[in-house]
């Protein structure tokens, strides 16, 4: 296996810069200049967008910026040990010690594990010393080379010390009578990239329990793998602790148990607070618990899921599939109708067949264009429906589902059923398709069951169940449901922008906010000139959609000292984000305030989704924000509303931080959590 770090990664007391982008930068330089790396632009914009999401500075005078990037060749790991300390967001000041941890898209598991054992052992100040002490880069790579090289663990070795073992839960703290004598917690850790905070949040949270005397075990949702819990220890444990950047997998098996929800980072910064925290809601009966209900019998995330969280993920990953489809086949014909005008739709198919590059259509090479993007476009669109209901069939029975999916996806498409058709349809499929994966055959057959047998049947059953009972109903629904819409003016038309604007701003990105915008995305395919109730459907969600992100940027401008130095960053981006249609932007803000963000949020898009119904602005694109200009209508009333809402959220999100503020929390009370 190739070393992780060599002398030519590192950098001894020198100085690269005063702000953590210009490290992180000289750091991508040494990675690509080692041959580890193939463009410093990728991997800095990586790194600096992971740095975006979380600061990465941590207690001790340490930062350690990582990232996955597909311009890396091979895990890598750049040192800087810097003569200026530079701020990376840490609360006892700036870093001196700064690693780069940079991973390859599909590194293994063998090196994640390594990746992980390495960023554990910087919350060693055994290590951290020597490191600091070491005079040449050679002693660097020694010191790093011995913390992550496989030691035998002795049988029966302290639990705590498992920490080192990447793959596993962590704990217990303590063993014997002391271990319970202030109660027992479980813990889950996970960050976006699982390769550093993940682990170092972990080793944290039970190095500050040991000292207290409480029995902590701590399941580590990284990369390098999951050991869950013992659903034993999970029943025994008094509360939880999710500090988590990510979701949480399995989150069903602490249903019920008194939780304390932080971000990851916390983990590291003030694990002894955080058990102090779980502790009082332990004593609590008013506390925050974690919602669903428990799998008795331990089983596995899937099969621990509910009924509702079944179709939830289903329909989701329906949707997260579909949306490529949509936003780049509604970009091109937004295309088309810049190019060739209106009246493309009408002349399209013709112009294609019939015309060349060398043989161009009356109106020149600009009708020709528009017309081929045009077309691609609206063929990109043609598969919103079974694309939609081949990915429901895929998250409910795999790989099997997909194409019994597609087809009844395509199905309702034919039958006019739309988008309610396609949801039916592939959950029909995926339904059929599990239930015949489940009988047991000989052993003859099976590998013909998932790429014959399985698509066959449940093409057969789900596609005719639409077309003999399912589909006419869906489809006259899904007509009348487009009347209804069209017939919207005045007043109406402003509440259904609100009640849009309400939804894109409920969750971010999440189940709400995806509703909203698979119901505006499936009318774009029957708008016309004549009928333009879509075309504004669309408008009002993507405007609000931009607002959340763009409120939390400004927010940051009106009073920073509100905000975290993390906070700040984010904001700076944030503008970027916003101005894309990128509502996932302010999660970063609503995982640390979600009670103060999301209201001040909702209220915010909710005004720019009635103003834009209101003031009849249409978007021909799906997607693009700002960047799709020229397939908005009235664009500047566009951005009109978009500022208002943003102002409106900016200003009440400053107001709830500066007036609503949560009381600390106290061992008789219940915690108030971000």
């Amino acid at each position: 296996m190739t070393a992780l770090i060599t002398p030519e990664l590192v950098a001894l007391d020198t100085h690269l810069g005063s702000e953590p982008k210009d490290v992180i930068r000289r750091l991508a330089e040494l990675v690509v200049e080692s041959g580890r790396a193939t463009e410093i632009e990728a991997l800095y914009a990586d790194a600096l967008a992971r740095e975006a999401k979380t600061a990465t500075g941590i207690p001790g005078g340490l930062a350690i910026p990582h990232c996955r990037s597909s311009a890396v060749l091979e895990p890598t790991l750049a040192l800087a040990r810097l003569s200026t300390p530079v701020d990376f967001g840490s609360k006892d000041g700036p870093a001196d010690l700064v690693f780069l941890i940079a991973a390859p898209e599909g590194a293994d598991q063998e090196h994640l594990k390594i990746l992980a054992k390495l960023a554990r052992s910087l919350m060693k100040k055994d290590f951290t010393a020597a490191l600091r002490d070491a005079s040449t880069a050679q002693q660097i790579v020694e010191l790093v080379g011995n913390v992550v090289a496989p030691v035998p663990v002795a049988a029966g070795a302290h639990a705590a010390g498992a920490a080192e073992n990447a793959n596993a839960g962590t704990g217990p703290a303590q063993t014997g009578a002391e271990s319970t004598s202030r109660g027992r917690i479980v813990a889950v850790t996970a960050c976006p990239t699982g390769i550093a905070h993940t682990y170092m949040a972990a080793d944290s949270l039970v190095a500050a329990a040991k000292a207290v005397g409480v029995d902590l075990q701590v399941e580590t949702q990284g990369s390098a793998g999951v050991t869950p819990l013992d659903p034993a220890v999970i029943a025994a444990a008094d509360a939880v602790i999710f500090a988590v950047d990510v979701d949480v997998r399995g989150r069903e098996r602490f249903a019920g148990k008194p939780v304390i929800n932080a971000p990851v980072k916390r983990g590291i910064d003030e694990p002894g607070r955080l058990i102090e925290e779980a502790l009082a809601a332990a004593l609590n009966p008013n506390a925050r618990r974690v919602s669903g209900t428990v799998d008795l019998g331990g089983a596995s995330d899937e099969k621990s899921e509910h009924l509702g969280q079944k179709l939830k993920r289903a329909l989701l990953t329906g949707v997260s599939y579909m949306i490529p489809f949509v936003a780049g086949g509604g970009l091109l014909i937004a295309l088309g109708f810049l190019l060739g005008g209106y009246e493309i739709t009408e002349v399209a198919d013709d112009v294609v067949i019939n015309n060349s590059l060398f043989n161009l259509p009356d109106g020149g090479m600009l009708i020709y264009l528009g017309a081929v993007f045009f077309k691609i476009g609206a063929l990109s669109m043609g598969f919103l429906v079974p694309a939609l209901a081949g990915y429901i069939a895929f998250a409910i029975a795999d790989r099997p589902g997909i194409a019994p999916g597609f087809v009844a996806g395509a199905v309702a498409g034919f039958m006019g059923a739309g988008f309610l058709g396609g949801i039916v349809g592939g959950l029909l499929a995926g339904v059929v398709a599990m239930s015949i994966a489940r009988i047991s055959v000989p052993r003859w057959l099976r590998s013909l069951m998932p790429v014959v047998i399985i698509p066959l049947i449940a093409s057969i059953v789900a596609s005719g169940l639409m077309f003999l009972v399912l589909g006419g109903p869906i489809a006259l629904l899904t007509v009348g449901l487009g009347n209804w819409l069209n017939s919207m003016t005045g007043a109406s038309a402003v509440i259904l922008g609100v009640i849009l604007g309400l939804m894109m701003a409920f969750d971010l990105g999440g189940p709400v906010n995806k509703v909203a915008y698979s119901f505006a995305v499936a009318g774009l395919g029957a708008a016309s000139l004549a009928n333009q109730a879509p075309w504004q459907i669309m408008a009002a969600v993507m405007a609000a959609g931009m607002v959340p992100p763009l409120a939390m940027a400004l927010a940051t401008v009106i009073d920073k000292k509100l905000f975290s130095l993390s906070e700040r960053e984010n904001g700076k981006a944030a503008w970027l984000l916003g101005a894309s249609f990128i509502s996932e932007g302010a999660i970063p803000f609503a995982a640390a305030d979600v009670f103060r963000v999301i209201p001040a949020a909702m209220l915010g898009a909710a005004v720019t989704g009635g103003l834009s119904m209101a003031w009849n602005i249409t978007s021909k694109a799906p997607h693009g924000g700002m960047f799709v200009f020229f397939a908005i209508d009235n664009f500047l009333l566009f951005v009109l509303a978009i500022a208002i809402g943003t102002v409106v959220s900016a200003f009440a999100v400053v107001g709830l931080k500066r007036y609503a503020v949560r009381k600390p929390a106290v061992v008789d009370a219940a915690p108030t959590n971000a």
